[in-house]
């Protein structure tokens, strides 16, 4: 949620997000008018119940051959309270509604546009090149015997797929490499919820646009996770929480749903867009004034993990259009993908400023001793879809995949994975 304060002193800062993401810039118009609307009657509830006080202190104090008629005008007035009341509630209600609608107000330097304008950051590491044709990752997988995508549609539909053997266990062995790099910068790790209530899924800004992509359990008004930032968000909801020792850092592992509603057609083949895989997220609560730096730290770790996993990547900074109602800034991590001859996202980290924490009322205590909302900060460091990028790059003319060093350690020290022999006779 944007700040009040905000909208207030420079609606103008609003506007201009709004236009830079190609949002609703009548949106901040209906909302000031509305905060004003709301204030007005706030201030006449106000001026009733000071007079009803009043009043009451009067009819108290009053002889008793008075207090009958008095008594009918405190009752006529408790009425004019009441309703004016009723009146504050639902201008505040209003208010909330639109406030709610408005996205989070992105930084001075978040290019203006769509996905197509990015700003390009950097670019590292040296893209493979074959003296074969370079099989695709569904192809390697098939191979190897590693990845079932037939029987998974079998059993639940396209977009389902199996890991079996070493596909299963390369998976778990990257996830467990992220899981100790995040111990060792000092996340807690954690296990999180996939099931999450609406108001903590409409807390973290999910339920906007792209509510269409969420699984929804109607009998028992629950969502489907898509990322574990969602869980990670609504864990210190209404907390006042202590960063007197510095930003608080979780790593949360969990199996992830999306219904991909708004991609049908693109990216089916293989595993690259499911609609389930697994995901390490790193979830930062941090003081507003230390979230930009943290950010890039987010950034360099989601770096050494694609660096560990011998990937040639980019990093783009992502335009206002691209970004999710949540972010004020995000960058994209994409890996190269051969038989794509493109980069594809892998991981992502988004700056959610105070947005997320005003709407889930997760606040710290200050200096002076007030409260404020923390600054929200999120970060995939593993994901299935690497797994995408780890076959095709590392890829052999024998249809083998050399798997990286630093994974090694994880899968008993194995170097490839190869196919299975072919059967005598066969």
């Amino acid at each position: 949620m944007i700040d009040l304060n905000l909208l207030r002193e420079n609606p103008e800062a609003i506007r201009a997000s709004q236009r830079s993401r190609g949002a609703s810039v009548e949106l901040v118009d209906l909302a000031i008018s509305a905060d004003t609307a709301w204030r007005q009657s706030l201030g006449a509830f106000e001026s009733l119940r000071a007079e009803q006080n009043a009043f009451s202190k009067q009819v108290a104090a009053a002889p008793k051959d008075q207090k009958q008629a008095l008594v009918a005008q405190a009752q006529e007035l408790s009425a004019r309270v009441k309703a004016a009341d009723a009146a504050a509630v639902a201008a505040q209600q209003e208010l909330d509604t639109l406030v709610w609608k408005i996205e989070n107000v992105v930084l001075e330097d978040v290019p203006v546009g769509g996905e197509d304008d990015f700003k390009l950051v950097k670019e590292v590491g040296s893209k493979p090149v074959f003296d074969f044709e370079p099989r695709d990752h569904q192809e390697l997988g098939e191979l190897l015997d590693i990845i079932d995508i037939t029987r998974g549609t079998k059993i639940a539909g396209s977009r389902f797929y199996f890991l079996k053997g070493m596909g299963a266990r390369l998976e778990i062995a990257m996830m467990n490499m992220a899981l100790d790099q995040a111990a060792a910068a000092g996340f807690t790790a954690l296990i999180t919820p996939t099931l999450v209530r609406p108001e903590v899924m409409a807390g973290t800004g999910f339920l906007g646009e792209h509510a269409d992509e969420i699984y929804y359990l109607p009998a028992d008004d629950l969502y489907l996770t898509g990322t574990s930032e969602v869980a990670l968000a609504g864990y210190h909801r209404d907390e006042i929480i202590d960063l007197e020792d510095g930003m608080l850092r979780y790593a949360g592992w969990s199996t992830c749903y999306r219904r991909e509603a708004g991609s049908a057609g693109k990216d089916t083949r293989g595993i690259l867009r499911v609609h389930q895989f697994n995901k390490l997220e790193m979830f930062v609560y941090a003081k507003p004034e230390d979230a930009d730096a943290e950010h890039q730290r987010l950034l360099a770790w989601q770096e050494q993990m694609l660096q560990k996993c011998e990937l040639p990547y980019r990093v783009i900074y992502t335009a206002a259009g691209d970004l999710g109602s949540s972010a004020a800034a995000k960058y994209d991590a994409e890996a190269w993908v051969p038989t794509q001859d493109a980069f594809r996202e892998l991981t992502s980290t988004s700056n959610c400023t105070t947005f997320q924490a005003r709407r889930l009322n997760v606040r710290y205590r200050k200096e002076d001793g007030k409260t404020a909302p923390v600054a929200t900060l999120n970060g995939t460091l593993a994901t299935t879809r690497w797994l995408v990028a780890i076959l095709e790059n590392h890829q052999q003319a024998d249809g083998s995949v050399r798997i990286p060093e630093a994974l090694r350690p994880y899968l008993g020290g194995q170097e490839f994975i190869t196919p299975k022999p072919a059967k005598a006779g066969a």
